[in-house]
């Protein structure tokens, strides 16, 4: 029986294997090739222009090309202080001591005075020509420089930090290189438990009520290219004083207001940056390492830093910043 079943089938089972076969060679033979995009434009053709005005080489065919990005480095993230001329000489001197002497090539100084000296030193000045007050106009007008001039460099980060932070640039890296390279991330920490309420205002003078998370700049935050990018039609030259008028809010709002309520996009929460509007007291000893910022300052009429014990004493040291520049980078010259 079974013999007989295998003679009846047999045949049927070499036909079927030789269809398949034949439609396999024939599909095949007839596939189109596969279209290479041509990642170089061609000759005399500009580059495409970005919305900020960046040129890059890319072709639009190798739009939706998936190129993995390398290891992120320090070099690839913009880092932008915001100070005046009158902290030229206490803050910010603090900060070029510490941990700006490990970043000086790609730190960015954004101020409203002229320092021939910290030109010279080859420090990266940038005069922006606002106010020296801390206006919302002034405040956004530092801003909106900040945007500009990171925009017109090909960095894949924008780090945004204020003349009384400490950054940590090891635990930066490592924070940044964790998100996908090519997302749409602003990372930072809010100074509010709840999201802001502001009220946009419209034509006619008319206004409606907005509700957004906002990651304050004293504490810093940090967006991705892909998203600063996005940012553009309300953020670049002009725009993003036009874009802070509109809310009547300051500089860090703004940015939380485009990226939330204009690109849709949430904030993502970090608990490894702090402004010094937060009991910083609460930090412990043994996770300074992984902070991302520190800050220090007056808060409840109380002399407002980290508790962190060390060679310097606090009268010498108020800040803490010297203090933990020397657990972290302990060879540095003027450490004891």
């Amino acid at each position: 029986m079974l013999k007989r079943w295998i003679r009846r089938s047999l045949p049927v089972l070499v036909l079927t294997c030789f269809i398949v076969l034949y439609v396999d060679f024939q599909l095949r033979t007839s596939r189109p090739p596969k279209l290479r995009a041509h990642l170089d434009p061609p000759p005399g053709a500009l580059p495409r222009a970005t919305p900020a005005g960046r040129r890059t080489g890319r072709h639009p065919a190798a739009e939706g090309t998936h190129v993995p990005q390398p290891p992120l480095r320090q070099e690839d993230i913009f880092i932008a202080v915001k100070t005046t001329g009158r902290f030229h000489r206490t803050r910010l001197a603090l900060l070029l001591e510490t941990w700006i002497s490990r970043t000086k090539t790609h730190t960015f100084i954004f101020t409203d005075t002229e320092d021939e000296d910290l030109s010279l030193r080859g420090y990266n000045m940038v005069i922006t020509g606002c106010q020296s007050d801390h206006s919302q106009q002034a405040l956004s007008c530092k801003m909106s420089a900040e945007y500009d001039g990171f925009m017109a460099t090909d960095k894949r980060w924008f780090c945004h930090v204020d003349d009384d932070n400490y950054l940590n640039p090891e635990a930066l890296l490592s924070l940044l290189s964790n998100f996908p390279q090519e997302g749409d991330i602003y990372v930072g920490k809010p100074s509010l438990d709840k999201p802001i309420t502001a009220h946009e205002l419209l034509e006619g003078n008319a206004t409606r009520e907005v509700r957004f998370w906002f990651a304050t700049g004293g504490a810093g935050f940090c967006l991705s290219r892909r998203l600063a990018e996005k940012m553009a039609p309300w953020a670049s030259g002009s725009r993003f004083e036009q874009t802070s008028a509109t809310i009547r809010l300051p500089d860090d709002c703004t940015v939380g207001f485009i990226v939330e309520k204009r690109l849709g996009v949430s904030m993502v929460h970090c608990p490894l940056f702090h402004s010094h509007l937060e009991n910083l007291l609460l930090i412990s000893h043994s996770s300074v390492p992984q902070q991302v910022t520190l800050s220090y300052g007056m808060f409840e009429n109380k002399m407002n830093s980290i508790e962190f014990k060390g060679s310097f004493s606090k009268e010498d040291d108020p800040s803490r910043f010297k203090t933990v520049h020397c657990t972290l980078y302990p060879f540095t010259s003027w450490c004891p």
